[in-house]
């Protein structure tokens, strides 16, 4: 069973950085497309950012194009989201996902994901 645990959220003030991790275990991680997730107060959960299981290709939301960048270290089977220039607007709790395919594109939508993280909360103060 595969489980996935970020890490990294927290308060921080607007214009500010913080840098998410996921940590994979108890299964194939390299292999499968990674996405990030976000869901605002009384928002629903919507794409942030996806990376190809091999790192060469990556996707965003356009709303946090330019800001976030997505990473991954395959050796370590972890994932980062790298979230700079924060806005209040990017308050939300943050998931990340592993895709249900092997060894295929970016994905963005939530149905192709089936395994989740807990989430964790990132919180800016304007």
């Amino acid at each position: 069973q595969v489980q996935l645990v970020e890490s990294g959220g927290g308060l921080v003030q607007a214009g500010g950085s913080l840098r998410l991790s996921c940590a994979a275990s108890g299964g194939t991680f390299s292999g499968y497309t990674m996405g990030w997730f976000r869901q605002g107060p009384g928002k629903e959960r919507e794409f942030v950012a996806s990376i190809k299981w091999s790192g060469s290709s990556t996707s965003y939301v356009d709303t946090v194009q330019g800001r976030f960048t997505i990473s991954r270290d395959n050796a370590k089977n972890t994932g980062y989201l790298q979230m700079n220039s924060l806005k209040s607007e990017d308050t939300a709790v943050y998931y990340c996902a592993r895709s249900k395919g092997l060894c295929i594109g970016v994905r963005t939508s939530i149905d192709d994901n089936d395994y989740w993280g807990q989430g964790t909360q990132v919180t800016v103060s304007s």
